[in-house]
């Protein structure tokens, strides 16, 4: 594994989870000036689950974002389960309830991974095809995200980057398919080479049941079998942790 010894983690620790999600929000509005000053164009892909919701609440709400010419922000996913838009399950679908449908951002402007087709292999390709179309990629070429944003599991995962699944390590593709086992749902995942090709990255870490790997992460030699989200440390200079109180308080 490239080394990035030279790097310390950047790490932002927030009082609560509404200061974790507001310093979110101003990464995102720096972000995006500075993505559509130099390149008209603000790409970010977004992940789910708990931690992120309040940011989303707050991307239509706050002043710096409000501003944001929205036409000028194309919208991808991390990662999604496989499931209908509009189930409660859906990454898409919580981005959609939340700050979506409340911008002024167009249609075909927001790039959610298909969810509907009968093989989920079929589904992955397709989401490959949109993001080669949204960044006039030719084959074997890596989109380079203005910003991604992250979260972190109680295992150690990242998107649908899971331990004892092939995910991490795929290297081949842009977007893959995870296969879970027993009656959690598989999902679709960019892979690790499109993430450490950000520009930018945001990884936000909430909760004192997280507390114990968040230290293991930050402090231990880097081990991308037990903890996927060490297959980002080349890209460690990148990336600003935004941890509230309960998460950090081992660190």
């Amino acid at each position: 594994m490239e080394t990035t010894a030279k790097f310390k983690p950047n790490v932002r620790v927030a009082s609560d989870a509404e200061n974790l999600a507001r310093q979110t929000v101003r990464l995102f509005a720096s972000a995006a000036r500075d993505a559509i000053e130099l390149r008209g164009v603000f790409s970010v892909a977004l992940s789910g689950g708990s931690t992120p919701k309040r940011f989303f609440e707050l991307l239509p709400a706050t002043p710096e974002t409000q501003s944001l010419p929205w036409e000028k922000v194309q919208v991808f996913w991390v990662d999604e389960r496989y499931v209908p838009p509009d189930s409660s399950y859906s990454n898409y679908r919580l981005a959609a309830d939340t700050f979506l449908s409340n911008v002024d951002i167009p249609p075909g402007n927001i790039h959610r991974i298909p969810t509907e087709y009968d093989d989920i292999k079929v589904a992955a390709h397709t989401y490959t095809q949109a993001i080669r179309e949204a960044f006039c990629l030719q084959e074997g070429q890596v989109p380079s995200f203005d910003l991604v944003v992250l979260g972190m599991g109680t295992d150690g995962h990242t998107g649908s980057l899971f331990p004892n699944s092939y995910a991490p390590f795929d290297t081949e593709d842009l977007a893959c398919v995870v296969y879970v086992l027993g009656d959690a749902l598989s999902r679709i995942t960019l892979t690790h080479p499109v993430l450490r090709a950000a520009r930018c990255l945001a990884v936000l870490v909430s909760g004192a049941e997280k507390a114990d790997t968040l230290h293991a992460v930050l402090t231990g030699e880097p081990d991308e079998v037990k903890y996927p989200i060490h297959i980002l440390w080349p890209a460690l200079d990148k990336i600003t942790w935004f941890v509230d109180r309960e998460a950090a308080r081992n660190i």
